[in-house]
């Protein structure tokens, strides 16, 4: 997403001071220690959590960080290498223990521990701890996946996106892990953000400060970033109960990255891209529970027997660069959103799909979507919102409407190839949208539909009435009917709230619940069924439904 705030500033090469690895264990080193015990300060300890992911039918990646010393906090580069054992059973009480071994955490990989775990049984529920030192960590529950030929009744997953730190509290992963019926979450990207303490915050106001302070450039930076993100109790505590399935989106680099560069940032005054772009993959594949795939990105594909498969997009890392909204090169065959190798890759997989659903991880809106005859007051606060020319022509070239030639040819491919069942789960916007995907959007709906697509609502960023500072819902009331005659393909569209969804699968149909949140601003915040959309099998649209699964 395009940054909302003080694009001006963004101008100025000496805001963005690189800060050394020591600083950076300066700003940590603080509340790192004073969670430690009073009598071990020295002991290992594992103050980020555990988390699992990328779920196989025998079995799943385990994660941790373990802090061997006081001084190792994330990115400072210090500690000793310290061995860590983990061990994972079919009982909390491990009483029952399966599988165990051990690795090496080291100062090279920020005092990061991934064990990728083999020999399980699929579709079974397991709990894992690690231990260093004498100190053992949390215990966690994961999940496999079913086996491959299996025939599933049933999966659920928790769906998210785009996670501010200074934007809010994270009571979306809270009433998530409060769930006992997650197979595993989907996280669409924008896990981190990259900006400068008070760059992008609630409304402007800072609700808890980064660390570090500075805008994140360095590799020492991202780790520091990710390592605050793990001290937050509610991410820990949805790691800790269910497997994440993730992908990247833009501002685990930077706000509207693309191959060679991003809007946020500075050549030669913040470094090159390609070092920033390597620092932040490390520090990606370091934190986070995901196995590198092809060509060491993110995507791959899962496999959740007969009754799904989930095709995972990385698309940040072979895109072009955006276009200029407006200039018509929008539609240039040379330009390309997914680069030949993947979008050759996802084609192929749609196509050898024997699966009852093709659900597509998708970090930014694939369905067309045009402004409309928006009045000033809704169309402002929008085109900052997509980070367009706010009285220009309504048109986001971050997503799929930026690189229309290869839409046309993945959607193409939908239909001469007769796959039906296609589902984008999809976030980076910041609202709630439930669309059906036409090939013809122009003609729709008297054209047909290739697939459908539920997008989720950020976790914390700001959406449009907080860019518009009105109460929640007002937004939404002037806007959404406006962009429904504008976008017949849109069924619904909430513009304002933040909160996650819960997508329920079944051989007949799929279907994505929304939730709510009552204040992101408050950790203790209420969580409510908002509305729920479905796709019928065979249909290759949306409908709403009343109740939630």
């Amino acid at each position: 997403m395009a940054n909302r705030f003080s694009p001006a500033a963004r101008l100025t090469p000496a805001r963005r001071t690189v800060v050394k690895a020591a600083a950076a264990t300066a700003a940590l080193a603080a509340p790192l220690l004073a969670a430690l015990p009073a009598r071990a300060a020295d002991a290992p300890a594992f103050l980020h959590g555990v988390a699992s992911g990328d779920p196989l039918p025998d079995g799943v990646l385990l994660w941790t960080r373990v802090t061997p010393t006081a001084e190792a906090v994330p990115g400072s580069g210090l500690g000793p290498d310290t061995k860590v054992s983990w061990s994972i059973a079919r009982d909390k009480a491990f009483t029952d223990v399966v599988a165990k071994g051990s690795v090496t955490a080291t100062a090279a990989s920020d005092h990061t521990v991934k064990a990728d775990v083999r020999g399980l049984a699929p579709a079974a529920d397991y709990y894992f701890r690690f231990s260093a030192g004498g100190t053992d960590s949390p215990v966690a529950r994961t999940r496999t996946a079913p086996a491959a030929d299996a025939a599933v009744t049933g999966l659920r997953f928790g769906v998210v996106s785009c996670a501010n730190w200074e934007g809010g509290y994270f009571a979306s992963y809270r009433h998530l892990a409060a769930r006992s019926d997650l197979d595993a979450w989907l996280h669409l990207g924008d896990y981190i953000y990259e900006y400068q303490s008070g760059e992008y915050a609630a409304r402007g106001t800072v609700v808890r400060p980064h660390a570090p302070l500075n805008e994140i450039i360095t590799l020492a930076d991202y780790r520091t970033r990710h390592g605050r993100y793990k001290t937050d109790p509610d991410l820990q505590a949805l790691h800790a109960k269910a497997p994440v399935v993730a992908i990247w989106d833009d501002h685990e680099f930077a706000d509207n990255a693309w191959s060679g560069g991003a809007v946020n940032h500075t050549e030669g005054a913040e470094g090159t891209w390609t070092d920033r772009q390597a620092a932040a993959k490390q520090a990606y594949f370091e934190w986070m529970p995901v196995r590198p795939a092809i060509a060491g990105t993110t995507y791959r594909r899962l496999r959740f027997g007969k009754l799904a498969d989930l095709s995972l997009l990385d698309l940040r890392s072979f895109r072009s660069q955006q276009a200029t909204t407006g200039s018509g090169t929008v539609d240039d065959p040379d330009r390309t959103i997914t680069g030949r190798a993947q979008l050759d890759w996802l084609k192929a997989g749609l196509k050898a799909s024997d699966t009852s659903w093709r659900l597509v991880g998708n970090s930014v809106m694939i369905a067309p979507f045009v402004i409309g005859s928006l009045a000033a007051d809704v169309f402002k606060p929008l085109a900052k919102l997509l980070g367009l020319p706010q009285d220009g022509l309504g048109l986001n070239t971050d997503q799929w409407d930026g690189y229309t030639d290869d839409r046309r040819e993945l959607l193409a491919h939908l239909r001469d190839n007769a796959i039906k069942n296609t589902v984008f789960l999809t976030g980076d916007i910041h609202m709630a949208w439930a669309n059906d995907v036409p090939y013809d959007a122009g003609t729709y709906p008297l054209s047909a539909s290739a697939a459908t697509e539920f997008v989720v609502t950020s976790i914390t960023s700001d959406n449009l009435d907080d860019i518009a500072k009105v109460p929640e819902g007002t937004m939404t009331a002037l806007a959404a009917p406006v962009i429904q005659v504008a976008n017949r393909h849109v069924h619904w569209v909430d513009t304002d709230r933040h909160g996650y969804g819960v997508l329920d699968i079944t051989a007949d149909r799929a279907q994505m619940d929304y939730y709510t949140l009552s204040d992101r601003t408050d950790p203790n915040a209420t969580s409510a069924w908002e509305r729920s959309y479905r796709t019928r099998s065979g249909t290759q649209k949306v409908e709403r439904t009343y109740d939630p699964v």
